[in-house]
C-alpha cells in the first residue's frame, strides 16, 4: 500500500488546535470535507461517533485512529493530525494522542478500511515512524517517516 494513494499535503495538521476528543474528531472532518472528499459532513461525524461508542480507536503509544464507512464519504481518504500537546482519547493505555489519522472510506467499499487500518497500525508500531511523524514539519517528511 502506498499512503500517498490516500492523503495529500492538503489533508495534513502539523498543529491541531483540539483538546478534547470531540474537537479533534470535528477538526479532522473538517479536512476532510474542506478536500472535497465528503458529501454530508454532519452524516460522516454521526458515522466516526458511532464507532467510538462500539470501541474506542486509540489505540495507545500516543496513536488514535478514528475511522467510519459510511455513505457520505466520495472516495476513500485518509487525514493526519498532530497535537503536540496530546489529547485524552480515552487510548487503550491511558497516555495521550499525538498522533491521529481520519480513515474515510465509502459504505460500498469493501475491505478498504481495514486494509488501511492494519497498514497503519503495522508501521506505527515502530517509534522511529511515530518520533518521525512527531517531528515532521511537511507532507514530504510525512511520507518519508512510512517508507
Amino acid at each position: 500500500m502506498n499512503i500517498q494513494d490516500l492523503l495529500s499535503a492538503s489533508r495534513v495538521n502539523f498543529d491541531l488546535q483540539a483538546t478534547t476528543k470531540l474537537e479533534v474528531i470535528d477538526e479532522l472532518i473538517d479536512i476532510l470535507d474542506a478536500d472535497g472528499k465528503l458529501s454530508d459532513k454532519e452524516q460522516y461525524k454521526i458515522a466516526v461517533l458511532h464507532r467510538e461508542k462500539e470501541f474506542s480507536t486509540g489505540i495507545g503509544m500516543g496513536i488514535a485512529i478514528p475511522h467510519a464507512k459510511d455513505s457520505s464519504v466520495k472516495e476513500a481518504a485518509l487525514t493526519l493530525g498532530i497535537s503536540k500537546k496530546g489529547i485524552d482519547y480515552e487510548s487503550l493505555d491511558e497516555t495521550l494522542a499525538h498522533i491521529l489519522f481520519l480513515i474515510a472510506v465509502p459504505a460500498d467499499s469493501n475491505d478498504v478500511h481495514l486494509k488501511v487500518l492494519s497498514f497503519i497500525s503495522r508501521k506505527l508500531m515502530h517509534q522511529e515512524v511515530r518520533d518521525r511523524l512527531m517531528s515532521a514539519k511537511t507532507y514530504e517528511d510525512v511520507l518519508d517517516a512510512f517508507q
